[in-house]
């Protein structure tokens, strides 16, 4: 792909996002809806005018981590860590029971082979905080205590996704699991979640130090992304999501930072907090509507026969166990039906950490090509539901009491 083709794609996936966005919250539908639809539509799915290849990819990603620091950064810690045992058993509800009921199902119902049904009960597991904040922001809830407890269970999922993802990979090529090595990656993320916040912190009187001596423009920016980036690669070394380093930079430089003896202060002047905010702002509305559109692109109907009957009756009765499994997390929350309902469904979406799975057992010769084609259906079907349900079922106001 040479340079002007690359532009015009990237010209075709910006204005694409744009106006579909526009549609949708012109027909009352979350905008994120709308940018995933444009990806189907110019993405392999129909149109093919866009390949999600290696550098859409990479634009992709600096979107997803763009949006997990703008999610730190407007998280109130406190109240986090206030749901947080409500968060902690919707997380690990929200991946024991999608697990254990995909792999059931297809071991036993199906007769697949015992790796094949391990990768999909993994996939299985995963929550697309992308697509849940998104629906949220778009909806107005994202400061709701429904949007607390997702948050928090949903970056639980996506650690505990890519820990189940590299057990699962050892286990297909090694035949073996090392618990030392589990262990050791998950030492290695509990660590880091406890420095970068600190680390972030410590780096905000030096990003102000410069910002005022600074001859030149954009040294906010630069340093705010620098930070996204260096603490992106450090959570990659350590063995979590990259956009868990992004979410703890957010985190940290929020207005109002926790302290462990239970008191928040205000580390830095309400001028520089509005102008992390103003000067990331522009960055993240380019970058964000792109890692939509390819999830949307990465998504390719074509893979799927819909003449097969083994493939509807495989691919039916997974996405129901994908869509109930993940709503019986919301049992945990406090309050009545619709707060539980709410929770249930924002987990829904496997987004982006499906397509992972999905690829990887197909890189690896895990899947067939039936197979693979209801990962990609069960993965399409509840990244498009959620919003949809989301919409229908989350109240005007969110003030039942926990």
């Amino acid at each position: 792909m040479d340079v002007s083709e690359f532009f015009l794609k990237l010209l075709l996936i910006i204005i694409s996002a744009k106006f579909f966005a526009e549609v949708f919250i012109y027909l009352h539908l979350p905008s994120v809806l709308g940018e995933v639809i444009a990806g189907i539509i110019i993405g392999p799915s129909l149109l093919g005018f866009i390949e999600p290849d290696a550098t859409f990819h990479l634009l992709a990603e600096i979107g997803i981590l763009l949006l997990l620091f703008e999610v730190g950064l407007e998280t109130d810690v406190g109240q986090i860590i206030k749901v947080g045992i409500q968060s902690t058993l919707v997380a690990i509800t929200g991946v024991a029971t999608p697990a254990a009921a995909g792999f059931w199902v297809s071991y036993h119902w199906f007769g697949l082979d015992m790796i094949p049904s391990l990768f999909i009960g993994g996939t299985m597991v995963a929550t697309s905080i992308g697509i849940t904040v998104r629906v949220l922001v778009d909806l107005k809830k994202r400061h709701t205590k429904v949007s607390q407890i997702v948050i928090g269970a949903a970056v639980m999922d996506d650690v505990i996704g890519v820990v189940v993802l590299a057990v699962l990979y050892d286990f297909a090529v090694k035949g073996t699991v090392s618990i030392a090595d589990t262990a050791r990656v998950m030492f290695f993320i509990a660590v880091f979640l406890v420095l970068a916040p600190i680390i972030a912190k410590l780096f905000v009187p030096t990003m102000a130090k410069l910002s005022s001596v600074s001859k030149t423009k954009g040294m906010i920016p630069a340093l705010i992304v620098s930070l996204i980036l260096g603490l992106a690669v450090i959570s990659h070394k350590v063995g979590a999501p990259e956009i868990l380093g992004s979410f703890a930079a957010g985190l940290a430089l929020a207005r109002r930072f926790f302290l462990p003896l239970g008191a928040t202060i205000e580390h830095y002047s309400h001028e520089m907090a509005e102008k992390i905010e103003e000067s990331v702002k522009p960055i993240i509305e380019l970058f964000v509507p792109l890692f939509f559109v390819m999830v949307g692109a990465s998504i390719n109907f074509k893979v799927i026969d819909i003449t097969s009957g083994e493939f509807w009756g495989f691919a039916g009765i997974l996405t129901v166990i994908a869509i109930i499994t993940k709503m019986t997390s919301g049992l945990w929350v406090r309050g009545g039906w619709n707060r539980k309902l709410s929770t249930g469904i924002a987990m829904v979406p496997r987004g982006e950490v499906g397509l992972i799975f999905a690829e990887v057992g197909k890189r690896n010769k895990i899947f067939d090509e039936t197979t693979y084609a209801v990962i990609i259906f069960v993965v399409a079907f509840t990244t498009l539901f959620a919003p949809l349900a989301l919409k229908y079922v989350m109240k005007d106001d969110d003030k039942e009491p926990f």
